[in-house]
């Protein structure tokens, strides 16, 4: 296990990419206690509040709105008794103004620039307003917002969708996206491994 690890150290995520991983598990998990810490944890180690508050907020696409915003407001309390105790986390920016008016267009762009390839599946064309959705929303609106980039936003969509069930196929779909944007083999099976530790509550 040690040689491994030392092998694959330069593979492994960073300190702020461990702790965008867990904030993304426990804020999924509903977890608020262990995501207190993890978040605090996460500033400390140099995350800015933005960059967490980014990551909670495109969880909703993924985890549904109760988790997001269950996980904002935890984040937004932390924050608040951090200043009071005088504590000063970096706010961070906020992301670019988006130049197009066509959102579909532009998270059709982004889609294919993500997935490679174009997004396809018979659910498309069963429940066309999906695809409309995910192109003019999901890809567009969010995946336009670039305080975070994209191989963050898919290593935090993998460890969302790691510590849920019944999304296997769901996660095996962004594990490739991952792939495709970055994150080594090494640091899915460290996000995996960190999955089984938040199912059993382990902070």
């Amino acid at each position: 296990m040690v040689y491994t690890q030392a092998q694959n150290k330069d593979n492994m995520l960073s300190k702020k990419e461990q702790s965008i991983a867990a904030i993304s598990m426990y804020a999924a998990r509903g977890n608020q206690d262990s995501l207190k810490v993890i978040l605090a944890r996460g500033l400390d180690c140099g995350l800015t509040v933005s960059e967490e508050k980014e990551v909670l907020t495109q969880l909703y696409a993924y985890c549904g709105f109760p988790r997001s915003m269950g996980a904002l407001v935890t984040l937004m309390n932390l924050t608040k008794e951090r200043a009071a105790q005088g504590i000063k986390d970096e706010a961070g920016r906020e992301p670019s103004p988006v130049k197009s008016s066509d959102m579909f267009v532009v998270g059709g762009q982004n889609q294919l620039k993500l997935f490679g390839r174009p997004a396809l599946g018979e659910v498309l064309t069963f429940a066309p307003a999906l695809d409309q959705f995910l192109k003019a929303h999901l890809f567009g609106d969010i995946f336009s917002r670039d305080n975070l980039d994209w191989r963050t936003r898919e290593l935090s969509t993998v460890a969302a969708l790691s510590v849920l069930d019944g999304v296997k196929n769901e996660l095996n779909t962004h594990i490739a996206h991952a792939k495709h944007n970055g994150v080594t083999q090494a640091q899915i099976d460290e996000v995996l491994i960190m999955a089984a530790r938040c199912r059993n509550g382990m902070v």
